[in-house]
């Protein structure tokens, strides 16, 4: 086990003026499991492979239980890493492919087989230990996959979108295998994914970045309920928040025409921020239509019902222009595409400043 220290850690990519990652500085603390996320191109992938070792930092450095590995080659390292194409050997078996590491690093036979015994145990795969990887499901393959990593005993667990290849169903059964296999382990893990689900579901904290820069560290719960800016708002949270430019005229601030009432301290920390447009959000599930003609007025153009829960997509005219708010409902709805509906907001909201930071 091991604590994990990014500090102003930067990637620059030979041809680019712009950072991949840009100076980085992040504690992972011994035995937790964090999540890098953020789109295509944030720099979540080139993170994971510069404390592989895999990627040169070119200012800054990347620190291992207090030990500067920036300069050290990745066999020296101590850490294991799960790609997401598997990268079996096709021609050895489930066994074989779970040893082969510890064969090169000439480890006895019988130490080897016990090793990639209690592996083959905890992940479940005592009965394929002689199958051939093309015998094995997508599912099993990258069981086997991180089975080469446990029975390595590194001190760190890297996972670069290690399940992006599975289905759907099997996906979620596999992150939560994943995330109890690394409870049971207590070793640390760094895993990255394009998944905000995947990542709220997993990880005990999350890194949110964007264009090599990390935008908010903290726990799901936290990122969710306090976004610190208008990007994590938008990202964290499957729907997204509704997100809209809402001006303010005399103190408040209205949503298609409605007043939205605000706490004391952010109206109080709104006041104090320049500047006439702000960013509003609210989340489908603070949004609830009404049985009257109060509210904001719209038009449902997508139902989405999902049996347990309904998300009504709904054109609203907001500031002279047609804008779309996401609503949730329990259950199934009663409302159907074209219904005219009246919407309110039932909860918390969230107001970004002109800057996208948070209120």
């Amino acid at each position: 086990m091991a604590e994990v220290r990014y500090e102003a850690a930067s990637r620059i990519y030979p041809g680019s003026e712009i950072p991949a990652v840009n100076a980085l500085d992040l504690d992972i603390t011994d035995g937790e499991l964090l999540v890098l996320v953020g789109p295509s191109g944030s720099g979540k992938s080139t993170a994971l492979r510069m404390l592989a070792g895999l990627e040169h930092v070119n200012e800054g450095s990347v620190w291992i239980n207090d030990i500067d590995v920036t300069l050290k080659p990745p066999q020296d390292r101590d850490i294991a890493m799960v790609f997401q194409n598997y990268a079996l050997y096709p021609s050895m078996t489930v066994g074989e492919n779970m040893g082969f590491a510890l064969k090169q690093a000439k480890v006895p036979k019988e130490e080897r087989a016990e090793r990639v015994a209690e592996a083959a145990r905890i992940l479940d795969l005592v009965p394929y230990l002689d199958r051939k990887p093309k015998n094995l499901s997508g599912g099993q393959r990258q069981r086997v996959a991180m089975g080469r990593a446990i029975v390595r005993s590194p001190q760190v667990f890297l996972m670069d979108e290690p399940l992006s290849n599975l289905d759907a169903k099997l996906r979620v059964q596999t992150r939560t295998e994943l995330a109890d296999l690394q409870a049971r382990l207590g070793t640390t893990m760094v895993y990255v994914t394009h998944d905000q689900v995947e990542a709220m579901t997993m990880g005990h904290r999350v890194a949110v970045l964007k264009d090599g820069i990390l935008q908010q560290v903290a726990s799901p719960r936290e990122l969710y309920k306090r976004p610190k800016n208008r990007f994590v708002a938008g990202f964290i949270g499957s729907p997204a928040m509704n997100l809209l430019d809402v001006e303010r005229t005399e103190g408040e601030f209205r949503l298609s025409g409605e007043l939205v009432e605000l706490t004391s301290e952010m109206a109080a920390a709104a006041a104090a921020i320049d500047g006439t447009t702000f960013g509003l959000g609210v989340r489908p599930e603070h949004l609830k239509f009404t049985s009257d003609d109060s509210g904001i007025a719209g038009e449902v153009s997508v139902v989405e019902a999902l049996g347990s829960e309904s998300f009504l997509h709904v054109k609203v005219l907001h500031e002279g222009r047609d804008e779309v708010l996401v609503v949730h409902e329990a259950g199934d709805t009663q409302f159907g595409r074209g219904d005219h509906v009246t919407i309110s907001v039932d909860g918390p909201v969230h107001i970004f400043a002109p800057d996208g930071e948070s209120v």
